[in-house]
């Protein structure tokens, strides 16, 4: 399997070396040159499977240059972190399939992924006698999820910008509050969205990734996606299972396209896929480019689903790159119109495929409390405000044809505040959350800056 960018520049690459590069290095995101197909009775086969068996049955077929037995033992070991058995266990409430994706090490469903990653770039670097500077930005849950994967790893130092006071005090507590020497938490004076861009800038200076080793672990490293691929498998071989069904449907709630866009390659790899349901808060730029064809700028908005407070979202230029045929150059032309103007237009043809693709749901503050409140009243089973927004959705839009999955991308107790407004009682805290707020804290609040993100990052490169 060889990798190649959206923008065209960069093809032929092997699995490690996307990996390593994260950002293509003509400033676009990697993806397989080919999607391979599986048939229906590869699929029901995979379906039986515990999920890190079927993790590196699936992450075989895009890593054909990790040996079989150190991929295994990778795949083990990060899985090997999560407090349930099944990983990512499925609950029957109220006509939908609840996916629990909060079991890892930082409750919430970037740990799928990324304590993968962060055992492959160990792996890697080791291999390659090398060190490596991660930069991201989180919106909440990935920066936690990301410094749990890598702190404390030898040849690593992982630097996380983080919208100072616009995630919850739980996540940001989960981040803060590991003190470990190769991580450094840099709260922006600004937006997610801010601090996404001027991750993007530094990774778009070839010469200064390079002289500093930068790594990428938000999803626009194709790894990311690729982990998260597993989970649409497995929850379909479970809930075919126990319904006979022959098709599924799934309920994402996103900001950053990466979970639903995992879902988009899992349909493509032949996964009986009946509707893509994509869930936002009031954030909603993906929602009215799915229903209007409307992929244009508009403020953030603070909403009680924090993680999902995003106006441009990171993966959605992997989609353009089908939308558009797989032709780097209208990739990069569309890029420049949107940096240029704020926005995109597309033809009746690419609406018509967007809406093929994908249904959406733009769900408010209100819902949101009404769905965790009502849920609760009729099963007793707590969702956090994320999940919420994607169990609205499905109501609102699965058509009763199917099984519906939604994706629980959180556990409620690390959005507390809104849990509370919702149900008037606190969440059940799991142990790795008790007294946290005692805990030692170190970060470093920053201008939402380029050269102040760049100045930093040299001082405490490894």
């Amino acid at each position: 399997m060889r990798y190649q960018s959206t923008r065209g520049g960069v093809s032929g690459i092997s699995f490690k070396d996307a990996v390593l590069m994260g950002l293509a290095d003509d400033g676009g995101l990697l993806l397989p040159e080919t999607i391979p197909t599986l048939s229906e009775g590869d699929i029901e086969a995979l379906g039986r499977l515990a999920y890190p068996e079927l993790a590196f049955q699936i992450i075989s077929l895009y890593a054909g240059d990790v040996p079989s037995a150190d991929l295994k033992s990778l795949i083990d070991r990060s899985y090997a972190t999560f407090t349930h058995p099944d990983v990512t266990p499925l609950a029957h409430q109220d006509g939908i399939y609840i996916l629990e994706l909060f079991h890892g090490p930082t409750l919430a469903f970037k740990d799928v992924a990324l304590q993968f990653l962060g055992n492959l770039f160990e792996y890697l670097l080791a291999e390659r006698d090398q060190k490596m500077n991660i930069l991201g930005a989180t919106s909440g849950d990935t920066g936690s999820a990301a410094i749990a994967g890598v702190r404390g790893k030898q040849n690593i130092n992982i630097f996380i910008l983080h919208p100072h006071g616009k995630v919850s005090p739980i996540q940001e507590l989960q981040m803060t509050t590991v003190t470990d020497a190769n991580v450094f938490n840099l709260a922006v004076e600004g937006t997610f969205d801010d601090a996404q861009a001027i991750v993007k800038e530094i990774f778009g200076d070839v010469a200064f990734k390079n002289q500093y080793a930068l790594g990428a672990v938000n999803s626009i490293n194709w790894a990311r996606v690729l982990a998260q691929v597993v989970y649409y498998f497995y929850a379909f071989g479970r809930v075919q299972r126990l319904t006979g069904c022959r098709e599924v449907s799934f309920s994402v709630p996103t900001g950053n396209f990466g979970d639903i866009f995992a879902g988009y390659i899992a349909r493509r790899m032949g996964l009986p896929i009946h509707q893509l349901i994509l869930a936002t808060n009031e954030n909603n730029i993906l929602a009215r480019f799915v229903r209007d064809g409307d992929y244009s700028l508009g403020e953030v908005v603070a909403t009680l689903s924090p993680s999902m407070d995003i106006q441009i979202a990171s993966n959605f230029e992997r989609y353009l790159f089908y939308l558009h045929g797989e032709d780097g150059n209208a990739v990069i032309q569309a890029m420049a119109d949107f940096r240029q103007q704020g926005r995109l237009e597309f033809t009746v043809t690419q609406q018509e495929r967007v809406r093929e693709d994908f249904a959406a749901l733009s769900v408010s503050n209100e819902q949101t409390l009404d769905t965790i409140r009502s849920f609760h009243e009729q099963t007793g089973y707590v969702l956090d405000p994320h999940t919420a927004v994607g169990v609205r959705a499905a109501r609102e839009l699965s058509g009763g044809e199917c099984p519906v999955v939604c994706l629980a991308t959180a556990h409620p107790a690390k959005f507390g505040d809104a849990v509370r407004q919702a149900i008037s009682k606190d969440p059940k805290r799991p142990a790795s959350l008790e007294g946290i707020e005692d805990r030692p804290k170190r970060s470093e609040i920053i201008p939402a800056e380029v050269n102040a993100v760049r100045d930093f990052l040299v001082k405490n490169a490894c």
